[in-house]
Parts: C-alpha cells; sequence; structure tokens
C-alpha cells in the first residue's frame, strides 16, 4: 500500500479518487514488503511524503492501521478517530516495551480506541525466556488496553517462533474483562489453563498454539466449565503422551462449543488409534451446539508385548461413517520390527497449512492450502509417493 500512496496519490483527480476511496483506505498498511523500499533514504523520503501530504486527507477515515518501529512515531503523530485496529508489527522486545511504556500517543490510542490489536514482535537474537522485560509486556497489554476485545499476540526469534510462560510471569495481573478473542503461543499446558481460570472472563474464542503439552505442574482446576467458550483452537506439533489426562478433559469442559479445532500429535502405549468412535464417544458428545469440527490428529503406539487388533484404513473410515463425520482422510500402519503403530486422521477438506509424518501408507487427495510437509516414515520412501505428493500438494513450498 506505500507503493500506491507514494507513486500514485496527486497524480490526477481520476487517481486521487480511486486510491483515497472510503473502501480502500480504511483498512492502512504501512509495512514494508517492497525491497527497493527497504533503502532507509528512500524508505524516509517515502514516509515524509504519505506522513505530511496523505495522511492529512484521510486521517479521520482510517479504522485499521498496521505499521513498523521506523514509521510508528511519524505515523501516529496524526490523529486517527475512528481508528480501532492497530497492528505493530516487526518490534523488537526491549523497543516494543519502551512504547509500551513511554510513547503517550500510543497508550493513548490502546487505553481509549482500541478493540483490536496485533503485536508480532521479531528479535534477531533469541533471548531468555523468562526475561523479564520479554514477560512483562502481555500483562501490560491487558493492563493499558481498556476496551480491548481481540488480541493477537506473537513472538520470533531468528525465523523461530518463540513461546512465553504466562504463569511464570512476574506479575500475576493479566486480567481484563473485556477480552473475548485471544491468539497466541505459549509454552506448556498450564499456560492454557492458567489463561481459562477466569481472569479473562468474557472470553469466548481463544487459539492456541503450546509448545509441549506435559504433565501439570500446577494446582489449576482442569474441571470447571467454561460456559462463554464458542470457538477453540489448540495446536501443538509436539508429540505428547498427556491426550487422555490433560487434553481431553479440558475439552470436555467447553459443553457450548460451536466450533473445535485440533492439530495434535499423540504417543500411547500399548492402546489404540484415536478414530471417529473415540472423538465422538469421548469428547464430540459432550458438545451438542458443536456444528464445526476441523483436525488432524497423529497417533503412534508403542507395543509392549501384548497382542492389539489394530483397525485397517477402511475400519478407521467406518469408524467415522457411523458417528456422522463428514468427510474424512486417514492412513495407518503397523511396524512389527519396531513394534510401532501408526494412524494419521484428518477432516476434508484439509484446512491446515502444514502436514506433518507422511508416509507410504499415505491414501494421496487434494491438498490446495498446504505450504509445509514433513515426511517421515521407518522405510525408505518409493517413487510413487513422491510422484503422488508433487501431484497433490500443488502449492507446496517447504519439504522436510
Amino acid at each position: 500500500m506505500i507503493d500506491v500512496l507514494y507513486s500514485l496519490v496527486d497524480v490526477n483527480e481520476r487517481f486521487n479518487r480511486l486510491i483515497l476511496d472510503p473502501l480502500y483506505i480504511h483498512n492502512l498498511d504501512l509495512t514494508v514488503k517492497s525491497s527497493f523500499i527497504h533503502n532507509s533514504s528512500t524508505n524516509n523520503q517515502i514516509l515524509d511524503r504519505i506522513c505530511e501530504k496523505i495522511l492529512p486527507q484521510i486521517h479521520d477515515q482510517v479504522n485499521e492501521l498496521a505499521c513498523e518501529p521506523h514509521s510508528i512515531e511519524r505515523i501516529l503523530i496524526i490523529d486517527y478517530p475512528e481508528l480501532y485496529s492497530l497492528s505493530l508489527i516487526n518490534f523488537q522486545k526491549e523497543i516494543f516495551s519502551q512504547y509500551l511504556t513511554g510513547n503517550e500517543i500510543l497508550r493513548y490510542l490502546l487505553t481509549n480506541q482500541i478493540t483490536h490489536l496485533v503485536v508480532d514482535i521479531k528479535n534477531e537474537i533469541i533471548a531468555e525466556l523468562f526475561d523479564e522485560n520479554q514477560l512483562n509486556i502481555f500483562p501490560l497489554i491487558l493492563c493499558l488496553c481498556k476496551r480491548l476485545t481481540d488480541l493477537t499476540f506473537c513472538e520470533f526469534s531468528s525465523n523461530q517462533r518463540l513461546a512465553i510462560s504466562i504463569f511464570n510471569l512476574p506479575s500475576i495481573n493479566c486480567v481484563s474483562s473485556t477480552l473475548m478473542k485471544l491468539n497466541i503461543v505459549v509454552n506448556t499446558f498450564d499456560d492454557c489453563l492458567y489463561l481459562l481460570d477466569g481472569r479473562l472472563e468474557c472470553l469466548s474464542t481463544l487459539v492456541i498454539k503450546i509448545q509441549r503439552i506435559s504433565r501439570s505442574v500446577l494446582n489449576i482446576d482442569n474441571t470447571r466449565k467454561l460456559l462463554k467458550f464458542k470457538y477453540f483452537s489448540l495446536t501443538s506439533v509436539v508429540h505428547t503422551i498427556y491426550y487422555n489426562e490433560q487434553i481431553v478433559p479440558l475439552l470436555n469442559r467447553m459443553i457450548n462449543l460451536e466450533e473445535l479445532t485440533l492439530f495434535i500429535t499423540i504417543f500411547r502405549h500399548d492402546s489404540n488409534y484415536i478414530d471417529g468412535t473415540h472423538l465422538y464417544d469421548e469428547i464430540l458428545i459432550y458438545m451438542p451446539q458443536l456444528n464445526k469440527f476441523t483436525f488432524s490428529i497423529i497417533t503412534e503406539i508403542f507395543i509392549n508385548n501384548i497382542n492389539i487388533d489394530f483397525p485397517s484404513n477402511d475400519n478407521i473410515q467406518f469408524s467415522f461413517i457411523k458417528k456422522g463425520f463428514n468427510q474424512v482422510g486417514s492412513y495407518a500402519d503397523f511396524d512389527s520390527t519396531k513394534n510401532l503403530a501408526r494412524c494419521h486422521v484428518y477432516s476434508l477438506p484439509y484446512e491446515f497449512k502444514l502436514f506433518i509424518n507422511l508416509n507410504n501408507f499415505f491414501q494421496g487427495g487434494m491438498f490446495n492450502k498446504i505450504r509445509s510437509l514433513v515426511m517421515n516414515d521407518t522405510s525408505p520412501f518409493e517413487h510413487e509417493l513422491f510422484k503422488l505428493v508433487s501431484q497433490d500438494f500443488p502449492f507446496l513450498e517447504n519439504l522436510y
């Protein structure tokens, strides 16, 4: 958008009418994406023109704004009376903390106007996980933003997404009486339980990515019903052995849930696959309002000197059909040399950008949304599998 504003505004009246149309400029993205603009002198020249000549013409029509650290001070000098959504992109942790505590214009906006906030922190050097400044950012946002209803809080470092530990925060005042939707990456399952203990009293939507799901080390109630919850999304790529102990009890609390998304990998011992029968009997039966269930669930079973009759892929499919599921993809295999059984079940059409643990038993399909694929098998990949991947993953960008 910076390119368009700089290049076309004031070229002629017709361009002005098109570019400055309220339907176009109400959502103003002033982040830099062009490598040409990243040149510092060019960048300053362009920003000066936009801030001095263009923003004063449209400032009262801007509802949503995205900006970066190099431009935020010049952009926020101008008043935006109708602004309710703010995205703060590519901030270093310490710089962002300084703005939160020292920039009066930003603090005023966050306190009095902003209802939707995106915070995207990118650190060049991986900081200590429990660095005090890092951990203070989240509660400071909740304390400062008196009207906040929708928060996305992400931190990246060296192209890796970092997770924060909520329950280790030096401040325990992670409280909000207005927040209804939260999208966040956390370190442990305890962080998830901590967010759901009542301190976010209006929360009805939680999109959470958990670094690892392990045994709880805190005495947090995982039984109280979450009556306000309408949408819950849980992603945890790292395998967990605490599915029955942690995940199932949490889901059983969400009795009014309308949409559920699960992307999880489960390790079990001397048990059986997670199939349609299990999902319905253990989880979905307790969610009578549920109208959409999106999932990718991998089960890996380690067998210790007992005989288990693992279902075939056809039987797995039937377990979903008899419980009334819509179309589901699945594949399963048993490696007797390693006493290892594996099964992957997923809703169709496939909604995730990541597909993991694809092996020689993959059944195929069309996966237009996938950008990253992880292949993993105990035996060498067959040539036919690579042909299948090239056909079925047309927009694949990363193969591991």
